[in-house]
């Protein structure tokens, strides 16, 4: 089978759809503060204004706990919606109840309604799978067809991603078919030199990652928190640096992996070491062998690369013809250890050939540093679900849509 695609709903005109997108924005008080995955889903939604529909959109926001909580309302969601769809869409103060179902029956052919956080419900996330079917009929109910185009929760086996898809004629929107399209080249054709780097807190976060794609990389760069637990699998010490010391041993299976495969493993030779954990603390360069040799001894705290490894990162992006990068170099979110993420997210706006952005806080760092979205090949909406497909892993969400992993 194949990923069905809008084209198979046949003519929408006057049809109800019911559209799944991730609209999961970071919210402070009140405001988003990176609409990166509203503007994400407008290909789809204009697609079926333009084609007539009425379309239903629905999405979770933050994690309430099965109940309603201003705090993850989507009210912002929906204003920001209609903003930059330069259109009226209406706003259901629930999400299956009296509000929604007053809202659905009101709209007009190519008019738009955003339903409440589907996480006010408990049944969205049931692991009963009677209680989780039973929500998914009630959404069912105020719709005809259902097209699915949230990838960062293809996932997960919930009732709006998997159950909604079974009770009605389902399909995949233009993101969703945007993402497979772009991670298929990165798994299965990719064009060479083809560079990983990988960043973020935890090397257990990106285990499946690195197993299933160091048989297919030509490089792996390894920066972020995850690059104190390379160093010490080593042999170096890292004082206060983060350190999964339970992983040592399968990083020394990935050294030697690599080492076989022929694989280029890129480990930094300089780290920006810290007093502690602020944006204000004192910090120093040091060699990656000599973090407790800087000022702060093993009180120190690696917070970045260093400059002479970011040169080098950058340069191994730029010589790649398909880039993938998931995971901050340092805490970006602190200026004084942002410049490693920065560069490496300046080169990747310069590779000749496909850079992918992994979303996530990689995403959420690029726009914070002042890249537009267009500099990129692609930043991906995915986050956990793009690491699961990288990983080999089936996705509900996507099989109920016809797609086979390969």
């Amino acid at each position: 089978m194949t990923l069905r695609t809008l084209d198979s709903l046949g003519p929408l005109e006057g049809r109800r759809v019911i559209v799944r997108c991730d609209l999961n924005v970071p919210l402070r008080d009140g405001e988003i503060t990176d609409d990166g995955r509203v503007r994400a889903s407008l290909p789809t939604l204009k697609t079926l204004i333009e084609a007539g529909a009425r379309v239903i959109v629905c999405s979770h926001l933050g994690r309430p706990a099965g109940a309603p909580d201003p705090q993850y309302s989507l009210a912002p969601v929906a204003e920001r919606l209609g903003e930059l769809l330069d259109a009226s869409v209406a706003f259901a103060t629930d999400t299956v109840g009296p509000a929604a179902q007053q809202a659905v029956a009101e709209l007009q052919n190519g008019s738009v309604v955003v339903l409440e956080n589907l996480r006010f419900n408990a049944g969205e996330t049931a692991k009963d799978e009677k209680t989780r079917r039973g929500f998914a009929t009630e959404l069912a109910s105020l719709g005809d067809a259902m097209v699915s185009d949230g990838f960062g929760v293809v996932h997960r086996k919930q009732a709006s991603v998997y159950d909604l898809a079974e009770l009605l004629p389902s399909a995949a929107g233009l993101l969703i078919a945007a993402e497979l399209d772009v991670l298929d080249r990165l798994t299965e054709t990719p064009e060479r030199p083809y560079t990983v780097v990988l960043g973020g807190s935890k090397v257990s976060d990106k285990l499946g990652v690195i197993s299933h794609l160091l048989p297919r990389v030509d490089r792996l760069l390894i920066g972020g928190g995850m690059l104190f637990t390379f160093l010490a699998a080593q042999g170096h010490a890292v004082a206060s640096s983060l350190l999964e010391s339970d992983q040592l041993d399968t990083v020394r299976a990935y050294i030697a992996e690599a080492a076989e495969r022929g694989v280029e493993l890129v480990l930094p030779t300089d780290v920006v070491v810290a007093s502690g954990f602020a944006a204000d603390a004192a910090h120093e360069i040091v060699a990656a062998d000599a973090i407790e040799q800087s000022s702060f001894g093993a009180a120190g705290i690696g917070l970045d690369i260093g400059p002479e490894t970011a040169a080098a990162f950058a340069a191994a992006v730029r010589a790649s013809k398909t880039v993938f990068w998931n995971g901050p170099m340092g805490v970006f979110e602190f200026p004084a250890f942002a410049a490693g993420t920065k560069a490496v997210a300046e080169a990747l706006t310069e590779v000749d050939g496909l850079g992918v952005v992994g979303g996530g806080d990689s995403a959420a760092a690029v726009r914070q540093l002042g890249f537009a979205d267009s500099q990129f090949g692609h930043i991906s909406t995915g986050g956990g679900a793009s690491l699961e497909f990288l990983e080999g892993k089936k996705l509900p969400g996507l099989e109920v849509l016809g797609w086979q992993a390969r």
